[in-house]
């Protein structure tokens, strides 16, 4: 560890405050929130299923 950068140590001390502002700032979501995410979360993954099931569909009829 004698042998680093110079600025290896700073870049990690940096790092690590901007990672504690970063929780310092989020916060729980409502209860509204997330439920909201939850129902766009599963939409997303429904359609994306739905997409992937057409294509197979589409490639085992023409294959």
């Amino acid at each position: 560890m004698e042998n680093e950068e110079p600025g290896k140590k700073q870049k990690i001390a940096r790092f690590c405050k901007e990672c504690i502002r970063v929780v310092k700032v989020t916060k729980k979501p409502t209860n509204f929130e997330f439920k909201t995410i939850v129902k766009v979360s599963g939409l997303g993954l429904l359609i994306i299923g739905f997409l992937g099931f057409l294509f197979a569909m589409g490639k085992e009829l023409l294959l």
